[in-house]
């Protein structure tokens, strides 16, 4: 059995956590374990687990905004001189600003060591966006091997040499198609336990309270949709440090009576269906998994133009909106596409590439042979 070593922030319910552990879920356990480097020492969403599946949970300081760099450096080295059980590390990152994972895996000649850009762009903040430019000449000769969640994001995260001899490989965020069919039973015992009306339409979004999901612009769509059409509702599902900065907006708008917040559930896809609307105005994405998921129970999506990557479309349910545009606009859209009859579309996604067992077994190959 081989272990692979998975590099990043954390471990909680986040796009990148979520298609971890949907590909460790179903991943052939008697050939490959996971193990797991975060560079925080607290407990995550995942951890349980994560122990429950076999694997292990190592933790590093975190940089903290630069404040301790040189204890990371350290621990990592460190990590790395004691742990030479690993031939593969699997370092995943939204920008290249922070390379001392792969950089140290190198310097102890761990052989295969694979980048894995999740996201097009890094909002952090102006020191990261100069570290990731700064950083990008040097992906070839840190890395061994170079994913992708989509062609943009690969564009984002690795030089010209790299794109223009299609040198990476994308890795579908993929899905277990069988938890995502539309089920209209499912989605009348979700509304009824919501205290969801059945003339009310739900307009809904599955994120991380953060920057990048745009959850003010969301609450600035939703008023106008609500201003026009009191029938509208609308269902927030995740957490995050943004959350009580959101709760205040909903209360300045007088919305709530009309806003659902779930907090983190596990159950996605009971949530999905009991939507109408699936609304995604992020400000970026490396892909935008929530919108796979959304499609494989046939909602239709509203997203961002030019900051969702346009190949996320896999079943033309999706329509694409630019940030440019005011928040009436959306909700112009939105109610443009309110009304349409609803079905199920995992086949469409499984066509596409999108199913958790094709991602598996691609993984499975490559790790298996690169040992």
């Amino acid at each position: 059995m081989i272990r692979v070593l998975h590099i990043t922030g954390k471990m909680d319910m986040g796009g990148i956590e979520t298609f971890i552990m949907n590909v460790y879920r179903r991943i052939d356990k008697s050939k490959i374990q996971f193990d797991f480097l975060l560079s925080s020492d607290e407990k995550f969403y995942y951890s349980n687990e994560i122990i429950s599946l076999g694997g292990r949970i190592f933790h590093v300081p975190s940089r903290n905004g630069g404040k301790n760099i040189c204890k990371n450096t350290k621990a990592l080295n460190n990590f790395f001189e004691k742990h030479t059980e690993y031939t593969i590390i699997h370092q995943h990152v939204s920008s290249l600003s922070y390379i001392t994972p792969i950089l140290l895996a190198k310097k102890n000649k761990i052989p295969f060591r694979i980048l894995h850009s999740h996201s097009t762009q890094d909002f952090g903040n102006h020191l990261n966006t100069f570290l990731h430019y700064i950083h990008k000449p040097l992906a070839p000769t840190l890395a061994t091997d170079f994913f992708a969640a989509s062609n943009p994001s690969a564009e984002w995260a690795y030089p010209s040499s790299i794109i223009k001899s299609k040198s990476y490989r994308l890795v579908n965020n993929a899905i277990n198609l069988e938890d995502y069919n539309y089920d209209y039973k499912n989605r009348i015992q979700t509304r009824k336990k919501l205290s969801i009306g059945s003339d009310e339409i739900v307009i809904g979004n599955v994120g991380r309270f953060v920057n990048s999901k745009n959850h003010e612009f969301i609450l600035e769509i939703f008023n106008e949709l609500v201003k026009k059409d009191p029938k509208y509702k609308l269902l927030l599902i995740g957490d995050g440090p943004l959350v009580d900065k959101i709760k205040s907006q909903i209360k300045d708008y007088n919305l709530e009576k009309k806003v659902i917040l779930t907090g983190v559930q596990s159950d996605i896809p009971s949530y999905l269906n009991a939507m109408d609307i699936f609304l995604f105005p992020s400000l970026y994405e490396g892909l935008g998994m929530a919108l796979i998921e959304a499609q494989a129970t046939g909602l239709k999506c509203v997203t961002s133009l030019n900051a969702v990557p346009q190949e996320v479309d896999i079943t033309g349910l999706v329509d694409f909106v630019s940030l440019e545009k005011t928040a009436e606009k959306w909700a112009d859209k939105i109610i443009k596409i309110t009304y349409y009859s609803r079905q199920d579309y995992s086949n469409e996604v499984k066509k596409a590439g999108y199913s958790i067992d094709q991602t598996v077994n691609r993984l499975e190959e490559f790790y298996l042979s690169n040992h």
